[in-house]
């Protein structure tokens, strides 16, 4: 029997409209424009992310960085950021919190 394999992602308007009514009901307005999207991108959690929980310590942030993932229509945005805003890989590393290595990685897989 063959099993087809689903990709399962979580529903995360569902899941940060629910932190924004049980913890912060005050910053629900700041976000409804980005929970009003039909898709969330990679992009648009991030920064759903900072508006919710502001900025977190570094060992925090160590730990979410490495439990981020990035589908290809993400990585294809965040190159598409770089170009608009005429980043080198070192620039868009830190905005992302990425590791230069892996951007230089997505620009040889995606863009060559």
């Amino acid at each position: 029997m063959d099993r087809q394999i689903q990709e399962v992602k979580p529903d995360y308007k569902r899941i940060y409209s629910d932190i924004l009514k049980e913890k912060y009901p005050e910053k629900e307005h700041n976000c409804k424009s980005l929970l009003s999207k039909k898709n969330l991108s990679a992009i648009d959690i991030i920064e759903l992310n900072q508006k919710i929980f502001g900025l977190a310590d570094k060992e925090a942030e160590v730990f979410n960085q490495k439990h981020r993932s990035y589908d290809k229509i993400d990585i294809l945005q965040i190159l598409a950021y770089q170009k608009k805003h005429k980043l080198n890989n070192s620039q868009l590393a830190n905005y992302f919190k990425l590791s230069r290595n892996t951007v230089a990685k997505w620009k040889k897989m995606f863009l060559v």
